[in-house]
């Protein structure tokens, strides 16, 4: 079974690593364009390209997928199964129709809840228990397809989305080879996804991690976690961007002025709208992360935006 893999970043790494080590026939990958990166801008492959050239694999890097413009590709290389992983593009019809056993996806979340582009992410700010991994037969809804297998792992209660997403990852592609098999061997079964259960995990931007204390002390902690280690939440100040890596809840129940620093000796302990909330890992814009003890014997008369 000829396989072409569409993937761009370490989470479709995982996966493509997972495939290969298993003897799966991936003659070729399909990503995104390289990008300018760092301070230099410098021009750099996406993760799966650098794997995808060492394993000798050809690549392919199309600036689009519409009209036409995998066709080339798709006659040359002739795949039986088309595996994507946060490929980051919506695979027109054309190509979903293409390979004898259709497209197969991984997606990052226990479908139908959190459709879209960052489950890994909107899991931890929802405070949700559980978080996971699915496969399914692409079709051309967003996440819409039948699902074929569904791994569920409990979301510990400090983990960050970025050790989650790690884990998930490594999860996620032992789970996908297990899906191969099955289309392999015949025995992938198909169940369709409820609509009416589905939410949505939009885009994250930086936006969103502006800290309002007007909220909860639990939501403000969820919000912290799920956006380490980008876009990372923040706080204004008057003495520049604060941003907040690691929180801890120290009250759920108490009710005061929201926004009031009550404790900025040595722990940096904030009044929340349902709570208070401890700051614990901080980088002041221009500066190097820092504890939030370290962070305080530089600023002493920091205040709130």
């Amino acid at each position: 079974m000829r396989i072409m893999f569409m993937g761009t970043p370490d989470f479709a790494l995982e996966s493509l690593k997972k495939l290969c080590e298993k003897g799966f026939d991936v003659t070729c990958v399909v990503t995104r364009s390289d990008k300018q990166q760092g301070r230099n801008m410098k021009l750099m492959p996406p993760p799966v390209k650098e794997f995808a050239l060492e394993k000798g694999l050809n690549v392919y890097q199309p600036e689009s997928l519409k009209d036409g413009e995998l066709n080339e590709v798709l006659e040359k290389e002739n795949p039986d199964l088309i595996i994507v992983v946060a490929y980051g593009k919506i695979l027109p019809k054309y190509v979903l129709d293409y390979p004898k056993y259709g497209c197969v996806n991984l997606h990052g979340s226990i479908l139908p809840k959190l459709r879209g582009s960052a489950p890994i992410q909107w899991s931890v700010i929802n405070g949700d228990e559980y978080a996971g991994a699915t496969t399914m037969f692409m079709n051309e809804g967003l996440d819409t397809g039948d699902i074929i297998d569904v791994y569920k792992t409990k979301i510990s209660e400090n983990e960050t989305a970025g050790e989650l997403y790690d884990r998930i990852a490594k999860e996620g592609a032992m789970l996908l080879t297990q899906t191969v098999e099955k289309i392999f061997n015949g025995t992938a079964t198909r169940t369709k996804q409820n609509d009416g259960e589905a939410t949505y995990a939009p885009m994250l931007t930086k936006e969103m991690g502006k800290i309002c204390f007007d909220r909860p002390a639990e939501e403000i902690y969820n919000l912290i976690r799920g956006l380490n280690p980008w876009p990372v939440a923040y706080i204004p100040t008057n003495k520049g961007i604060l941003k907040v890596y690691t929180s801890k809840v120290i009250d759920k129940d108490s009710v005061g002025k929201a926004g009031e620093i009550l404790k900025k000796e040595k722990s940096l302990i904030v009044q929340t709208a349902k709570g208070k909330i401890e700051l614990k890992e901080v980088q002041l814009q221009g500066k190097k992360r820092m504890t939030a003890e370290e962070f305080l014997r530089g600023a002493e008369n920091i205040c709130f935006i």
